[in-house]
C-alpha cells in the first residue's frame, strides 16, 4: 500500500470519529431536561427569648465611698506635768473602752495645791465667822445706846454694823471656795480617760515625758459607729428616703455595706442618716451619709479607710420586671414575640438601670416573651425561630 493510501485511510478514520462525536453530543443535548430556576428559601433567624413574670421589685441604688469614723478627737491635756503612766492601748492601732485610763500626769503638785486651797477655805470660814460676831456685837451696842422710843432708834449705819467687813469676808470665802474647786478639777485632770469606745490613729507621748496644756498627745476615733459618704446623682436620690431632705418623716433607707477585707467579702447593715450640707460644686453630686452601728463587732471589722460598695434599698415597685439591660433598645423599645411567631416592637417605661439589669415598671405583663438576642437587622413583624433562654443567660 502506498503512502497516499495510508494517509487517506487516516483521514477517513478521523472524520468518522469526529462525525460520531458530533452525533453523540446532539443526542445528549436533545435528551437533557431544562433546569428551572427557583428562588432560595429565606433564612429565619433563631433568637433566645425570656418569658416575663411580673412581681414587686425593690429599687436598689448602688454607690461607693470610704469609711470614716463618726467621732475623731485629739487627746490634749488641760494641765501640765510629768507623765507617770501610759496605757498599753495608747499606741497606733490600739483599742480601748469608754472610761479606760489612757494617761496619768504626776499629781503631787496638784495634791499640794488642793491641800492649800482647803486650808484657805477653812481660814475664810473662820474670818467670816469673826466678821459675823463683830457685826452682831456692833448692832447690839447700837441698840443699847439708842433705847426704844428714842427718835434716833433706827438701824445702825452700815459702817457701824461692820457690813462692808462682813461682805468682804463672804467674798473672800467664795474666792477660796472657787480656788478649791479649781484645785480639785486640776487634780482630776491629771488622769485622762477614754471618752468613748475607740481606737488610736496616732500617738506622740511616752512615760517620763513632760507635757504642757494644749499639747496634742494622740489622735483617737470612736468605734461605736462609722459613716460612709456616698456621692450620688440627683435622680438616684428620688428612689429612697433621706432624713431632712426627702419629703416625709421616719428613718432613712436601710443599706447593705459590702467590703473586701483580708481577702473576704463582708457585709454590714447600715442606714441613711442625712445628706451633707453642700452639693459638690464641681460634680453636682449629692453626698449621702450612711451610718453603720458597731462596725467593730464583726471580724474582720469595717475598718476606717476602707473603700466599700453600698446597696441602698429604695422604693418597692409593684407589677414590675427585671430584664437584661441589653434587651432595651433605642427609645426604650423591646422586641416582643406575638402568638404567630412574629417579632413586634413595644415601648416600655424603664424605672432605672441596675447594673446589667433594667427595671421596667410599665409596658410588659406576665406571659410576654421578649427577645434577648442581638440582631443585626430587625423589622417590626419579622418571623423568627425562638429558643427559651437559660437562667444563666439572664444574669
Amino acid at each position: 500500500m502506498g503512502k497516499w493510501k495510508k494517509r487517506l485511510l487516516q483521514i477517513i478514520v478521523t472524520l468518522a470519529v469526529l462525525a460520531l462525536g458530533v452525533f453523540g453530543m446532539q443526542k445528549i443535548t436533545a435528551s437533557r431536561q431544562e433546569v428551572k430556576r427557583r428562588k432560595p428559601p429565606a433564612l429565619v433567624p433563631t433568637v433566645r427569648v425570656m418569658k416575663i413574670q411580673t412581681k414587686s421589685h425593690r429599687v436598689i441604688v448602688e454607690g461607693e465611698g470610704t469609711v470614716r469614723p463618726l467621732d475623731e478627737i485629739r487627746l490634749i491635756p488641760q494641765v501640765g506635768g510629768k507623765v507617770i503612766f501610759v496605757s498599753p492601748a495608747l499606741v497606733n492601732g490600739g483599742q480601748f473602752s469608754k472610761g479606760d485610763i489612757l494617761l496619768r500626769i504626776d499629781p503631787v503638785d496638784y495634791q499640794l495645791a488642793l491641800a492649800l486651797a482647803e486650808a484657805k477655805v477653812k481660814d475664810g470660814e473662820s474670818r467670816l465667822q469673826i466678821a459675823r460676831e463683830e457685826s452682831a456685837a456692833a448692832k447690839e451696842e447700837w441698840r443699847i445706846n439708842h433705847p426704844a422710843g428714842s427718835k434716833k432708834n433706827l438701824d445702825p449705819p452700815p459702817l457701824v454694823a461692820k457690813e462692808p467687813q462682813l461682805a468682804a469676808a463672804r467674798a473672800m470665802l467664795e474666792a477660796y471656795r472657787a480656788d478649791l474647786k479649781k484645785a480639785r478639777l486640776n487634780l482630776e485632770r491629771t488622769t485622762l480617760n477614754a471618752p468613748f469606745d475607740g481606737r488610736v490613729i496616732q500617738e506622740n507621748v511616752g512615760a517620763g515625758q513632760f507635757v504642757s496644756p494644749g499639747q496634742v498627745l494622740a489622735t483617737l476615733y470612736s468605734t461605736e459607729a462609722a459613716e460612709v459618704v456616698v456621692p450620688l446623682e440627683d435622680p438616684d436620690t428620688f428612689w429612697f428616703h433621706i432624713p431632712g431632705v426627702s419629703p416625709g418623716q421616719g428613718p432613712g433607707a436601710s443599706v447593705e455595706v459590702v467590703a473586701q477585707i483580708t481577702g473576704r467579702t463582708v457585709s454590714f447593715e447600715g442606714r441613711v442618716v442625712r445628706a451633707e450640707g453642700q452639693i459638690d460644686p464641681k460634680t453636682r453630686m449629692i453626698p449621702v451619709v450612711i451610718r453603720v452601728e458597731k462596725p467593730y463587732i464583726k471580724r474582720p471589722p469595717l475598718a476606717v479607710g476602707l473603700f466599700v460598695t453600698v446597696r441602698i434599698k429604695g422604693k418597692l415597685l409593684p407589677e414590675s420586671v427585671l430584664i437584661p439591660r441589653a434587651s432595651i433598645h433605642q427609645d426604650n423599645m423591646v422586641w416582643v414575640m406575638d402568638r404567630d411567631g412574629h417579632l413586634r416592637f413595644r415601648k416600655v417605661n424603664v424605672a432605672r438601670f441596675q447594673g446589667t439589669r433594667a427595671l421596667v415598671r410599665k409596658g410588659l405583663k406576665t406571659g410576654d416573651r421578649i427577645v434577648i438576642s442581638p440582631l443585626e437587622s430587625v423589622t417590626d413583624g419579622m418571623t423568627v425561630r425562638t429558643v427559651d433562654a437559660e437562667e444563666h443567660d439572664l444574669s
